[in-house]
């Protein structure tokens, strides 16, 4: 897959494609869903495939106030799309210009000017463009004149309901991680590399592996049972805590990762950490022994989950 980021990074307009937008926050199974349908679309008429996603989502840009809490970082959702195996991943910045283009000007600009779309796959509840002027039927009615065909995408249904981001934020909300990985079609995870920290875990007898998020927008936040992947080809069993540790006073959103039956240095590994019971929300404690003995009680709540599970 190649990454591009800004129209300006494509030297020049593709000889011809096969297109999807969204903001494919999750890259959850209706997602794939879309794009496995994207490529049957190209592998057919022999077409690259393009998914188009904005950063920040369009709902960042207008109302930041009232956009949801993001299931994925921007570097976790190009992981996901990466493994669809797509072609080019065109990341526009949505910004004044782009929130006050038309419908018309997207279209004639981008997808036909520089991607040279002959397909495009849509959802019929998409909208883009200045006041979301353009929509399914606005394609359908004009594909003649833009010379491409607009294939309307299926639905996924799971339980009787759609499969959504929104959903799976809500299973997250409530807890419910096993609902959360049925929709999204994996575990739900989030990534990075293994940092320094303030040494405080060792201090209290639970050393951690630390990962800075950078971002408070993420949608889960608390003290988790989780498995860490990345480390020996092998799953580990542990207990994390996502959050600003009001405790210490903290501010940044750091991941941080108490591995059971583990004691070595992994510094500048990269893993991923699944993320399998909650076990309570992020809590101030007035002293560090508090902070301790509530660790304590966490580690034990996340060994009586795995033991359950075995």
């Amino acid at each position: 897959m190649k990454l591009i980021r800004g129209l300006y990074n494509l030297r020049s307009p593709l000889i011809a494609s096969a297109v999807t937008i969204g903001n494919f926050d999750g890259v959850h199974r209706g997602h794939q869903l879309v794009i496995s349908q994207l490529q049957r679309v190209a592998g057919k008429a022999s077409l690259p495939t393009v998914v188009i996603i904005f950063e920040p989502q369009p709902i960042e840009y207008f109302a930041p106030e009232r956009a949801p809490r993001r299931l994925s970082r921007f570097r976790e959702k190009i992981a996901y799309l990466k493994g669809q195996r797509i072609d080019y991943l065109l990341c526009l910045h949505f910004d004044d210009r782009l929130a006050n283009q038309s419908a018309e000007d997207f279209v004639q600009q981008i997808l036909i000017g520089q991607l040279n779309t002959k397909h495009l796959v849509i959802g019929d509840d998409f909208h883009f463009g200045k006041n979301r002027q353009g929509n399914f039927e606005f394609l359908r009615q004009n594909s003649a004149r833009f010379g491409f065909v607009v294939d309307e995408t299926e639905t996924l249904m799971d339980d009787g309901e759609r499969v959504s981001s929104t959903r799976i934020r809500q299973c997250i909300e409530n807890g419910d991680f096993e609902k959360a990985a049925q929709l999204l079609g994996r575990s739900y995870s989030l990534s990075g590399r293994v940092a320094h920290g303030r040494k405080l875990g060792r201090q209290l007898g639970y050393p951690t592996i630390n990962i800075k998020m950078g971002d408070n927008t993420l949608i889960v936040k608390g003290i988790f049972a989780v498995r860490v992947k990345g480390i020996d080809n092998r799953a580990l069993e542990g207990v994390a805590s996502i959050g600003t540790r009001p405790t210490v006073a903290g501010v940044d959103t750091i991941l941080e990762v108490y591995i059971l039956d583990f004691d070595r240095d992994v510094y500048g590994y990269s893993v991923e950490v699944e993320f399998l019971h909650k076990i309570r929300d992020e809590q101030k404690f007035d002293s560090l022994e508090e902070l301790a003995v509530n660790i304590g009680r966490d580690t034990e709540n996340a060994i009586a989950y795995f033991n359950r599970d075995e």
